[in-house]
């Protein structure tokens, strides 16, 4: 068990109810269909990778390499990233606030550290003899 990884998990994983039942019955109310769109996109992506967490968390057991615990940090930043930024983006536009495209470049970002988790994670499979 790799506790860092299935605490973060947990606690992302609330997060992630928090922010997609305020989506469904506040939002709604400020954002266009679009925004919220963009905003349950951020919800779904961090669900998944909390997932991605416990599961983490779980294989270290059986899979006891530094690769699990660099992926665990990959998909916390990516969660921070991919989906705070699919989060905090149609809030502030909604709000007037412009996205300067060196902000837009934050979810990209994000995406790259879903990646480098998973492969991570995979990494970590393939070492065990």
């Amino acid at each position: 068990m790799y506790k860092p990884a299935l605490v973060a998990g947990a606690l992302l994983g609330g997060l992630a109810v928090i922010l997609g039942a305020f989506g469904a019955h506040s939002l709604k109310q400020i954002l266009t269909p679009d925004q919220v769109q963009v905003f349950e996109t951020g919800v779904r992506y961090n669900f998944y990778h909390c997932f991605a967490l416990l599961a983490a968390g779980i294989l270290y057991s059986s899979f006891p390499f530094a690769n699990i615990r660099w992926g665990t940090l990959f998909f916390i930043i990516g969660i921070i990233l991919f989906s705070g930024s699919l989060y905090l983006f149609p809030v502030l536009e909604a709000k007037g606030f412009g996205i300067p495209v060196i902000g837009r470049l934050i979810t990209p970002l994000g995406g790259l550290f879903f990646i480098l988790g998973w492969l991570e994670l995979f990494l970590s499979i393939i070492k065990k003899k």
